[in-house]
């Protein structure tokens, strides 16, 4: 039976070659995470990562157990992304990955924008509507769709109360709402209904 994530702290807290346990947990939903919040390339979201890690190993004794391991990991990792971003100056278009486009085609239905139509379409729809999207709102929509995080876990991972999360969920849902519909009808206005 696999330990949970507090018994990984603390075997590793004993022995540091425990460590390995929670990156092997972890590396690929960050490194998807990490990819996700401005489509970073491969070698990119590693180093990234890689960072990420360090950070948490060298400050796992700060780690409060009472508290769930992946929010503050996710939270180490979205700010190490945040000051890659930075340093580049830039953030590049989100989400790119063809495994994401499932996702995209789950975002209409809980949002009703689209009664019917080609799913790949409408998931390149939103994946335009969301890079035009406030980083605030959409580092929202992306943990909590891309990601199926609580409420609780984004507050925890963006530092952010859960009031101010439940408002920028709302905010970036109306303003994705908007957007996907000015998309349609520009889309019918030149004859490319889908």
């Amino acid at each position: 039976m696999d330990p949970t994530d507090q018994e990984a702290v603390a075997a590793t807290l004993a022995d540091r070659h425990s460590f390995s346990l929670l990156v092997e947990r972890y590396q690929l939903p960050l490194s998807r995470y990490v990819a996700r919040l401005g489509n970073l390339d491969p070698d990119t979201v590693k180093d990234i990562l890689q960072e990420a890690f360090i950070k948490t190993y060298l400050n796992l004794n700060d780690y409060d157990p009472a508290l769930p391991f992946s929010s503050w990991l996710y939270r180490i990792a979205h700010n190490e992304t945040m000051m890659h971003f930075r340093r580049q100056k830039s953030r590049p278009q989100v989400l790119k990955h063809e495994s994401d486009m499932t996702l995209f085609e789950q975002i209409p239905d809980e949002l009703n924008i689209f009664e019917e139509g080609d799913a790949r379409l409408r998931g390149e729809r939103i994946q335009r509507a969301l890079q035009d999207l406030k980083p605030q709102h959409r580092d929202v929509l992306i943990l909590r769709f891309f990601e199926d995080k609580s409420y609780e876990e984004i507050s925890d991972i963006l530092r952010i109360p859960q009031g101010t999360v439940a408002t920028h969920l709302a905010r970036g849902k109306t303003a994705l709402e908007r957007r996907l519909r000015q998309e349609h009808i520009r889309d019918v206005y030149y004859g490319n209904d889908g």
